[in-house]
């Protein structure tokens, strides 16, 4: 369920509105209703407030803004070089000939941050999510080097960064975690766990003005690049309630 959880509500002001679409979601959910992607939308775009409004939602997402630009550093060496070449270009050299677990781990610090807070633990299980679907079941570093080489294209390069960011949104959304966790009815969890990640993922678009593997994504275009990212998703987001201010 991401990390919200972790995430002290709090009370009044923009937390009201928030509570109020949650409550509506969660009976929606236990009740059958054939409304729920809709409360779910309300219930998104209440959220954004809380982190101060699109604009302090996307300020305050700096390990989203830096996971972008690392996780596309990352994916676009391997697509180009290789994963040996991209490790050594990286500053992880030490990895080379590592098994699974090894370089999973140090490849998620890299990406998100150590977890020390709220919003590197967000961008550590986005990372997770991702990496796991770049390695497949592979678990020795020649199977990892020949399943990333063979997943990462120019297709889905930009599909896994928008996958990375929508998990993280998700993952920074407050009180959902919560409130989800009280239902009893596990398909009714799940269901809401992938309706509300889906809304997020059609939001996310990241727009590049040419071939994702020749993208300068540790330096200013990958910044600029991750900065609108994240922006043009919160205010689309709060663009799905009416209501919410």
């Amino acid at each position: 369920m991401g990390t919200s959880a972790d995430r002290t509500a709090g009370s009044g002001g923009a937390w009201t509105p928030l509570k109020h679409a949650t409550a509506s979601y969660v009976r929606g959910l236990t009740s059958g209703s054939p409304s729920t992607r809709t409360y779910a939308q309300r219930v998104l775009a209440r959220h954004v407030p809380v982190l101060g409004g699109a604009g302090g939602a996307a300020a305050g997402a700096r390990a989203g803004r830096s996971g972008v630009q690392r996780l596309g550093a990352l994916l676009a060496g391997v697509g180009g070089t290789g994963l040996e070449n991209t490790l050594t270009s990286l500053g992880l050299a030490t990895l080379v000939g590592r098994t699974r677990f090894d370089v999973l781990d140090e490849l998620i610090t890299f990406i998100a941050g150590d977890g020390d807070d709220l919003d590197s633990q967000a961008a550590r299980d986005a990372a997770c999510d991702v990496l796991d679907e770049v390695f497949g079941d592979a678990d020795t570093w020649t199977e990892l080097t020949d399943t990333v080489e063979m997943t990462v294209s120019r297709e889905n390069l930009l599909t896994m960064l928008e996958t990375f960011l929508a998990q993280y949104v998700y993952n920074r959304v407050p009180v959902i975690a919560e409130r989800l966790s009280r239902i009893t009815d596990l398909h009714a969890v799940r269901q809401a766990d992938e309706e509300m990640r889906q809304i997020i993922q059609v939001l996310v678009s990241l727009r590049i003005p040419d071939d994702p593997f020749i993208v300068d994504w540790a330096g200013p275009e990958g910044r600029q690049i991750a900065e609108d990212t994240v922006r043009m998703t919160y205010e689309a987001l709060q663009g799905l309630d009416g209501d919410a201010q």
